[in-house]
């Protein structure tokens, strides 16, 4: 008499595979929990490193990679490591050159008032530039003004950098506000956002060229020029700029794109992302382990159970199944929780940051495919050895 094979349909097999999980909720949300970490810190690394990198390529399409920074070098021979007077208006004239502005040193102090001692500087420094200055660095004022209209004034007018207003005490100009520069009290008519691609300038108090030559006995000796040049056009303009500058020892000037900077850091940031999702990857082993470990325990303890199963008709692969859906139900509650956690964090930490959220669609979805294919993977021993077991040994344990 032939018997009617055992069947098992594919939602009994989720059915009787999702009944352990159910019956040990604790062990389930610990196994599920260290797959999680893993796919959270996938997604976590990925969201948050293609974030910043979004920013900080936002932040140079905005700044511009066509400025170069002009400076005097280390003098050498007969060189005296100082740039030309003339070496703004000799860039000027390069055809692809589009805009230059100058800085000059001075020899003066800066305080909130004269009742603070001299000595106390805060690490600023007092700057003459001209008014193309904030044009040139494609900066913005945050408050008031720029030296443009007071450019060519022999009286001396005050901006601040972002972070010289901050050590100054100055937060508006609601009121006439000044500060002591050297002997004298000179009016403060504007503050600058921070410059991303000229940080000196943002400790220091810049004054007019010819205030700072007029009140200050200051040289009008440019220490750097910047020099903004037309798109793509730049490697080709760098390399005329030394010899423009200072023709008698073009040796001796430096010649510098601050966006490099950015560059480097969009880079050095890949590096360490591939860093962090090796650890990442590790977790995510862990995890996987973790979930066999509970397997191979759930099949000790369960012996009995698959010893009644095998003598009411289940086969080997009904077994195996069981307990392979077992595994793999526990992958994917790991790796949805994992997921989820790591747009969260992502969302949470770039929205402090004040950075557009960009999630790479690998993340989500390569950290959800890996956490199945961990649970499964992790499954398959264990599932093999439930499926081996002889019913009548099963029984008895």
């Amino acid at each position: 008499m032939n018997h009617p094979t055992s069947t098992l349909r594919f939602a009994d097999i989720l059915r009787v595979g999702s009944s352990g999980p159910r019956a040990r909720k604790s062990r389930t949300a610990l196994s599920a929990l260290g797959v999680s970490i893993g796919i959270a810190a996938l997604v976590g690394v990925l969201g948050l490193s293609e974030s910043s990198k979004s920013d900080l390529l936002d932040e140079l399409s905005l700044l511009g990679t066509n400025l170069l920074t002009v400076e005097a070098g280390q003098g050498i021979g007969g060189g005296d490591g100082a740039l030309p007077e003339s070496a703004a208006a000799s860039i000027q004239r390069i055809p692809t050159v589009e805009q230059t502005s100058q800085v000059i040193p001075v020899d003066a102090t800066v305080r909130r008032s004269e009742f603070v001692d001299e000595g106390i500087t805060g690490g600023l420094t007092v700057v003459g530039t001209d008014g193309d200055l904030v044009d040139t660095l494609n900066g913005s004022v945050a408050v008031g003004v720029d030296l443009d209209e007071y450019a060519s004034s022999p009286y001396p007018v005050a901006v601040v950098g972002s972070v010289a207003a901050e050590r100054l005490g100055i937060t508006d100009l609601d009121q006439p506000t000044h500060v002591q520069i050297g002997d004298d009290q000179v009016q403060v008519v504007g503050m600058l956002d921070e410059f991303t691609l000229a940080a000196d300038l943002d400790r220091s108090v810049m004054i007019g060229i010819d205030a700072a030559v007029a009140a200050y006995d200051a040289e009008a000796t440019p220490s750097t020029v910047y020099v903004r040049v037309e798109e793509g056009r730049v490697d080709a303009t760098r390399d005329l700029i030394a010899g423009t500058a200072d023709p008698e020892n073009p040796e001796e000037v430096n010649v510098s794109r601050p966006s490099d900077v950015l560059s480097a850091q969009a880079a050095a940031e890949s590096s360490f992302t591939s860093l962090f999702l090796g650890l990442g990857a590790v977790a995510l082993l862990v995890g996987g382990v973790g979930i066999a470990n509970v397997m191979i325990i759930a099949v000790i303890e369960r012996r009995g159970e698959i010893g009644l199963r095998r003598a009411l008709g289940a086969t080997q692969a009904h077994v195996r199944r069981q307990f392979l859906t077992e595994s793999v139900l526990l992958g994917i509650l790991g790796g949805g929780a994992g997921v989820v956690i790591g747009i969260l964090v992502t969302y949470a930490y770039a929205a402090t940051q004040g950075w557009r959220v960009v999630i790479p669609w690998i993340g989500p979805a390569g950290g959800f495919a890996s956490a199945i294919v961990i649970g499964a993977v992790a499954g398959l021993y264990p599932a093999m050895r439930a499926a081996q077991l002889s019913p009548v040994e099963a029984l008895r344990s």
